[in-house]
């Protein structure tokens, strides 16, 4: 038997109407017979198009409200019924069943229902049980039937429709399928974890329907996708195609920018994940020259962002400096004519919109799953723990250092003063290493740190970090506390006039 199948009848139930008058023209240009229901067969009618009701099929009207209309052996069995299964004809013949050819679903709006705050009788009645049942079952039955599931299908559905005047290959009806069961499993994964957010069953479900292709990977060698709704969080203004790295840099900026949203303008640039320049200023001209001289070095090729609108004097010091992209809540226009200058430099507005709760990576055979660090580091947290008080000045500065720490690779530590990033210590096996490589770096960069603060991501074993630390200048200290041995860090600083505040809280970003 021939897999080139023609439309000769459809089945169209559908939410949304949007883009369906098209279709419905040129399925009845073709000849085919066309099942509805409700307001989608009304929509039908409307164009002045011939439509049988389903109730005429199985002889049963639409019930409890609504929530039954097509969940009958004579809509079930016209579409999972086989056309090459002898058996199969024959009962539909007996049991007066038409056979059905084509089904066209929108299912209801489960996910904007719950985003839009509905009340929870609201969103249990957006659960869409007719329409699951129908993509599943035509789906299924792709040998014989063609599903299409959504209305981001219409337009490449009624081009097949025009271009094989209503004949389907069975390849074409497998990609439809697909598609399918894509949204099927998409929609029971949103319907899961809705009911899953107080329930706390242990199973891990993820489904995210909106994929991009990327250049590549981490490296060249590699392959690389990006699956989530990038527009949603940003507005892309100029520039080039963001690639795997790009993303991840700007997920770090993000996250990191958000410590300090609504506060002062602060500027802060990012290489490989890491804050390489940091400051907060009254202006954010200011905060952008003072940041990059955190290290100018290597701000080349960096990933820039602000907590402010970027003004023209902003984007003029920026211009003069190879960055791969500039991103902020909002750019004056001026900036914007100068900063899109560069071809290939990529300007990102930031939408106000909430980071995700959860933070996810691949780990071994599996999945990592955790709640994102959303502890920020304030002053009611902070337990003074040393003789030697911090000043006004110093707390401040400890504040801000704890919270480039906190997004800043493990083991870590910040040295910061006046509210500016001098150097930092990043992703070394060593606590002593990661304090020595932020000292050297700020002696290279010529920063005083005769008054500045250190702020590390987890505590101190042994005093040696604080005394290299009071040896470089440096004259307060904020980190977790809970080691067996804080005394002895402690006593260091009471004998050599340190100040030293424990957060209780440890910051490790691995």
């Amino acid at each position: 038997m021939s897999t080139t199948k023609t439309i000769k009848s459809a089945l169209i139930s559908v939410f949304s109407k949007d883009g369906l008058e098209p279709i419905v023209k040129q399925l009845n240009e073709q000849g085919v017979t066309i099942y509805s229901t409700g307001g989608t067969e009304k929509f039908i009618k409307d164009l002045g198009i011939d439509v049988i009701p389903v109730e005429d099929v199985t002889s049963y009207p639409s019930i409890l409200g609504g929530r039954v209309k097509t969940l009958h052996p004579k809509v079930f069995g016209g579409i999972l019924n086989r056309q090459d299964n002898d058996s199969d004809i024959a009962e539909l013949t007996d049991f007066e069943i038409p056979q059905i050819d084509l089904v066209i679903v929108d299912l209801y709006p489960f996910e904007k229902t719950v985003a839009s705050g509905a009340s929870h009788q609201d969103i249990i009645e957006k659960i869409d049980i007719g329409g699951i049942s129908l993509i599943r079952a035509a789906a299924k039955n792709y040998a014989d039937v063609v599903c299409v599931s959504s209305v981001e299908d219409y337009s490449e559905f009624l081009d097949l429709l025009k271009a094989k005047n209503g004949e389907t290959s069975q390849e074409d009806r497998k990609r439809f399928a697909t598609k399918a069961f894509n949204v099927s499993s998409h929609y029971d994964s949103a319907i899961f974890n809705f009911f899953n957010t107080d329930q706390n069953i242990e199973s891990f479900k993820i489904s995210e329907t909106k994929g991009k292709t990327l250049r590549y990977g981490e490296n060249p060698h590699q392959k690389g996708f990006f699956y989530g709704d990038f527009d949603a969080m940003f507005t892309k203004l100029h520039g080039k195609e963001l690639s795997y790295n790009n993303l991840l840099d700007v997920d770090a900026a993000v996250t990191l920018m958000n410590e300090f949203k609504g506060e002062a303008p602060t500027f802060a640039i990012l290489k490989h994940n890491n804050a390489c320049g940091l400051a907060q200023r009254d202006t954010i001209h200011q905060a952008y020259v003072d940041a990059l001289a955190g290290d100018p070095v290597s701000a080349f090729g960096g990933i820039l962002i602000s907590n402010t609108e970027i003004d023209k004097a902003t984007a003029e010091e920026i211009h003069n400096l190879f960055c791969e992209v500039v991103i902020a809540p909002s750019f004056s226009n001026d900036a914007l004519d100068i900063l899109k200058g560069k071809k290939n430099r990529i300007l990102l507005i930031l939408k106000d919109i909430e980071l995700p709760k959860t933070t996810i990576r691949s780990c071994l055979n599996g999945v990592l799953v955790q709640d994102r660090d959303n502890k920020t580091d304030a002053l009611e947290d902070l337990t003074e723990v040393t003789n030697n008080k911090p000043t006004k000045n110093e707390l401040e500065d400890l504040i801000f250092a704890s919270k480039i720490c906190k997004h800043t690779k493990s083991n870590t530590i910040v040295l910061a003063k006046n509210k500016q990033l001098c150097a930092s210590g990043t992703g070394q096996t060593s606590r002593v290493d990661a304090l020595n490589q932020a000292i050297h770096k700020a002696g290279s960069f010529k920063f005083d740190l005769n008054g500045a603060v250190m702020a590390s991501d987890a505590f101190f074993p042994f005093p040696d970090c604080v005394e290299i630390a009071d040896n470089a200048g440096i004259t307060a200290v904020i980190q977790p506390g809970g080691s067996i041995k804080d005394q002895l860090s402690i006593d260091y600083c009471n004998t050599n006039n340190v100040a030293m505040v424990f957060t209780g809280t440890r910051h490790f970003k691995h």
